[in-house]
């Protein structure tokens, strides 16, 4: 196990109800803030007359940033940081998924900044205050929730990049399971992959004596695939779903990543796909993940037939492993198309033409290598995108 520091700021109000104490516990941090969501649905489902209602009763104005989009947009982002500094607001409030909650953490940093907030995303400096956030999660995926982690896109070249400072770990969670019951089906299945690759990121290390660790990957796996075709069927199943938030969260507040290297060789190699195609993070993710096993297997063939024994119940073939690390790919391939999705790059963008950009892209023309497994250069990555068609 290698040396590590855990450190988590963010205080998780978990349960039915639990939006009702929105007002409260902003009022704790400024009774002028941004609110940051998406679209109609927040509306229609009525939450954001509950919010708004609990907000109000504490003595909490709000602005409101609505119009957040799935690969959420840098050009919304420098709109908030313009609301935050002409209203002198004080706090930022995310109501939705991971691209609600990434689009207020980067306006939390960049409106406290004299400088673009894109100089953090190109790694120019390092933020070094920010305002508080506060989340209330609709959407279990992308662990922002309770993570250092923000992923913005920049329209003006299709760049699609992360950052990562523990200052970005927001005050305060709300998670309630009931929020997620009408989410449609498609959304559920790019949620939970986007999960599982968050398990398996970690997962496949190079770190030894990480035992404890990996039962712990290994057991939040099976219970995101075990419940998963439960919400799928029955959408108002709050056991169900309480188990997948949950799961989701500890997934990416970096427990797991403790004592071990973690790969995000796959992360990168996605955001390529869903910067210039615009498509799902998780489904892309369903379409890389598979294919980036295939190319990197043989470095570990142990771990991948651990993976296959452990996660799906595959007997070890101890003479010839490598056979069973490939059923473990082959399972995963077959669960992600049993939830609706494709694990092929062109049926899921129809076009098989920018590969060779999507590789220098991702590797700054093969300047730098992604991922920590086995660190991966242009033609390298170019092969796993090859292997996703």
């Amino acid at each position: 196990m290698d040396n590590f520091e855990f450190f988590n700021d963010t205080r998780i109000i978990f349960g039915r109800g639990a939006e009702d104490r929105i007002g409260a516990l902003t009022a704790r941090y400024s009774k002028s803030i941004l609110w940051v969501y998406g679209g109609s649905s927040i509306k229609r489902t009525g939450q954001y007359d509950r919010v708004a209602a609990s907000l109000k009763a504490a003595g909490v104005g709000y602005t409101e940033l609505p119009g957040v989009m799935p690969n959420p947009r840098l050009s919304l982002v420098y709109e908030g940081i313009r609301l935050c500094r002409e209203k002198d607001i004080g706090f930022v409030l995310a109501v939705g998924g991971g691209s609600a909650i990434d689009t207020a953490k980067a306006i939390a940093i960049g409106a406290v900044y004299d400088g673009d907030v894109w100089d953090f995303f190109e790694e120019k400096t390092e933020p070094v205050k920010t305002l508080p956030v506060g989340t209330i999660l609709t959407i279990p995926a992308a662990g922002s929730e309770s993570s250092t982690s923000s992923v913005i896109t920049k329209e003006e070249g299709q760049i699609k990049r992360p950052i990562n400072y523990t200052l970005l770990y927001p005050k305060f969670s709300i998670l309630d399971p009931e929020l997620a019951f009408t989410l449609p089906k498609y959304q559920m299945a790019c949620g939970a992959t986007d999960i599982l690759s968050h398990l398996m990121e970690r997962y496949f290390t190079n770190s030894s004596d990480v035992e404890l660790s990996d039962r712990l990957i290994e057991s939040t796996f099976k219970t995101v695939m075990h419940n998963l075709p439960t919400v799928l069927e029955k959408p108002d199943d709050y056991s169900a779903w309480a188990e997948i938030m949950w799961s989701g969260t500890v997934a990416h507040n970096d427990l797991f990543s403790s004592g071990r290297e973690c790969d995000w060789g796959s992360h990168a190699i996605e955001h390529q796909l869903s910067a210039l195609y615009d498509v799902a993070h998780g489904a892309g993710l369903a379409v890389i993940t598979p294919a980036w096993m295939k190319y990197v297997y043989r470095h570990d063939v142990g771990r991948f037939a651990q993976f296959a024994n452990r996660v799906w119940n595959i007997d070890v073939d101890f003479f010839h492993p490598e056979k069973t690390a490939l059923e473990g790919i082959a399972r995963l391939e077959h669960f992600l198309h049993s939830i609706g999705l494709t694990t092929s790059l062109r049926e899921l963008t129809g076009d098989d033409t920018r590969l060779e950009e999507m590789a220098d892209r991702c590797t700054d023309g093969d300047s730098s290598t992604v991922g920590k497994f086995i660190p991966l250069h242009r033609q390298d990555v170019l092969a796993v995108y090859r292997l996703a068609l």
